[in-house]
Formats: C-alpha cells, structure tokens, sequence
C-alpha cells in the first residue's frame, strides 16, 4: 500500500489498515526514524476505559447516569428506579 504526505506533512494511513486494526480518528501515534527513509509507525494504547463515560451518558434509559460533583461518594448517590 502507499500513501501520500500532503503539504502540511500529513499521512493518510489507508482504510484498509485502519479498519484492520480499529483505528479511529483522534488516537495517537509514536513516530521512530530507524533510519535514512525508513521510520516506525506505532499507535499509543488506548486510555483505560476511553470513552466509557460518553457511553454511559448516551444511555438510552435517561437519568439512568448522570454526572456527579467530586466531593460525592458512592454513600451519596441513589440509584434511580427503571420504567
């Protein structure tokens, strides 16, 4: 496969890679230089549980989750009824 680097040194990696390996807009990549025109392209691992809270906001039950202050616990939520 091959790419271009475009003007404001930009490359595009191909759909086929990033649907291979699930990559997603946004994450982010080491670049190594081994050498003269060869480099190593190696993706960050993802934050620990990424996304879970916009999940959990776009819950289709809603008031299900909700957000809290952070000077609340566990002992201070209560937990909503279903229906």
């Amino acid at each position: 496969m091959t790419t271009t680097v475009s003007s404001k040194g930009q490359i595009v990696l191909p759909v086929e890679i990033r649907r291979q390996d699930d990559i997603r807009p946004g994450e982010h990549f080491d670049v190594e230089r081994i050498d003269q025109g060869e480099y190593r392209l190696k993706r960050r691992p993802r934050r620990r549980n990424q996304g879970l809270v916009r999940l959990l906001l776009d819950c289709p039950v809603k008031g299900w989750f909700r957000t809290t202050a952070r000077t609340e616990t566990t002992n201070n939520i209560s937990v909503p009824k279903l229906g």
